[in-house]
């Protein structure tokens, strides 16, 4: 039988009704109390269009407090909200439609006619449509069952399909409860969600919100400026963030430092350039490196304070409800990183063969390689479908961005690999910069003095961005388009 819980935002609206949930950037706030009965009105509002219980909806919104209200209100319902990545195609976007069942698209007014450009088979509604609905009679859930499904997120898989990953609420509960372990919760906290709300890394900063009783300084997507503002002078103390914003923010830091009470950047989406790290030690930036996926509803390992600066490069232990172990290493101690806990999902959304696939005794398999050191604590290599095997040796794009990011004139660096006659997959490096002076044999010379010479790129592709998805991770598989 599920376990049982109050319903998380009713909860927290009767312990700290006052208390802001939400900070834009404008000044505007949210207490719980608002959010709460936002929610609720808006819940109702649903219902009158038939929405209930497992009933499907789709969320295709930017990051507004409109979105916010609307994930709590399907809560209330007992509806499963089904998160849309505003940039996919048509053909994509209803592919996610049709494998998920959804019965009604909500859409940010900002984007209806976005939407209503394409054709989809269920009803689709703003939000403000929304709010000019009745409200319906309808009883609203008190309490949550930690295993019922609430959410449900496509993977960006590179073959097939993509994959709809299941989150129940007792997947968000243990991943919040995780990262609180992990990190602590202090009651001057607030956390800056600028990663988009339609993935894990974003949804999971609003339930933490409603779970820790902690404010989100919400902007609606990412502007260095803006977040630099929000870390100096508006009182966040934590901060989730991928690789590029941080490389930006570290620029515009110049000679300053971040507030003794911002206390934590947390850093996701893949391994990070340890040129990197290392400036943002020596500028004191507390960066916190966390491995995670949709899959394991947001991190599931990340470096604890204790050892931020000691590990340098590592993701870290796995949090306090998970487990981790490397299976199928080689030589070098590298396999591929399987991972268990309650915030683990059960599985993908009718689709038993990739769950069966995935998914063995609970242990779930990431794709993604890594190693542990003497001490447990976990390095990030790369995806298993990105690595190089050349001429029999294995070769990591990861390390090659690495050693290349720390070249002065190096903006941002991407590596794939490419068929070849003889070696069978070569590396290709595609790089953006930011001396134009640099050449290719500058940065073949340097590449050559710190690679290993079956690692150094066989070619050098300027260009002027690197292909990335809508939380700005590095899409390797699209690098080849570039050339």
């Amino acid at each position: 039988m599920s376990e049982i819980i109050p319903h998380w935002l009713t909860k927290q609206a009767s312990l700290a009704p006052n208390d802001t949930a939400l900070e834009l950037e404008n000044g505007n706030c949210l207490t719980f109390i608002e959010l709460k009965d936002k929610s609720q009105s808006f819940a109702k509002r649903l219902a009158w269009q038939g929405i209930g219980k497992e009933s499907k909806v789709g969320i295709f919104s930017n990051n507004c407090i409109e979105m916010v209200i609307a994930i709590h209100a399907l809560s209330y319902l007992g509806a499963v909200g089904v998160f849309f990545n505003i940039r996919l195609t048509e053909k994509e976007l209803n592919f996610q439609i049709e494998d998920a069942e959804v019965s009604l698209i909500l859409v940010a007014d900002c984007l209806e006619n976005q939407l209503m450009d394409m054709s989809f088979a269920p009803q689709i509604l703003s939000f403000s449509e929304v709010r000019t609905l009745d409200e319906e009679n309808v009883q609203l859930a008190l309490e949550i069952a930690l295993d019922d499904a609430f959410t449900i997120m496509y993977t960006s898989g590179t073959t097939g399909n993509p994959k709809g990953v299941v989150h129940t609420y007792g997947n968000h509960w243990w991943s919040a409860t995780g990262s609180a372990l992990n990190i602590g919760i202090h009651a001057t906290d607030k956390w800056l969600a600028v990663l988009p709300l339609f993935h894990i890394g974003g949804l999971s900063i609003l339930l933490k919100s409603v779970i820790y009783g902690m404010p989100v300084y919400l902007l609606e997507k990412f502007d260095g400026k803006k977040v630099h503002h929000a870390i100096m002078n508006r009182g966040v103390t934590i901060a989730s963030v991928v690789t590029v914003m941080l490389h930006r923010l570290i620029d515009l830091l110049e000679e300053q430092q971040y507030p003794d009470t911002f206390r934590c950047m947390l850093l996701g989406g893949g391994p990070a350039p340890r040129s990197m790290l290392e400036k943002s030690k020596m500028k004191q930036i507390p960066v916190f490196q966390s491995y995670g996926m949709t899959e394991t509803s947001s991190q599931i390992v990340t470096l604890g304070p204790n050892d931020a600066l000691r590990k340098l490069g590592s993701a870290g232990k796995p949090l306090f409800p998970a487990q981790l172990r490397i299976i199928d290493q080689g030589h070098d101690g590298v396999g591929e990183i399987v991972v268990k806990g309650p915030m683990v999902t059960k599985g993908y959304y009718k689709n038993e063969q990739a769950t069966e696939s995935s998914i063995q005794n609970s242990w779930l398999s990431t794709g993604d390689l890594g190693q542990l050191d003497d001490e447990g604590f976990l390095y990030v290599v790369d995806r298993r479908k990105d690595l190089i095997i050349s001429g029999g040796e294995n070769i990591y794009p990861s390390e090659i961005e690495s050693v290349l990011s720390a070249m002065y004139g190096v903006k941002e660096v991407g590596v794939t690999g490419v068929e070849d006659s003889q070696w069978g997959r070569v590396p290709y490096a595609f790089i953006v910069l930011d001396d134009e002076s640099v050449s290719e044999v500058d940065i073949l010379q340097y590449a050559s003095e710190n690679l290993a010479k079956y690692k150094v790129p066989r070619k050098i592709n300027f260009v002027s961005g690197l292909p990335r998805n809508a939380s700005n991770k590095l899409l390797r598989n699209k690098l080849c388009d570039l050339i």
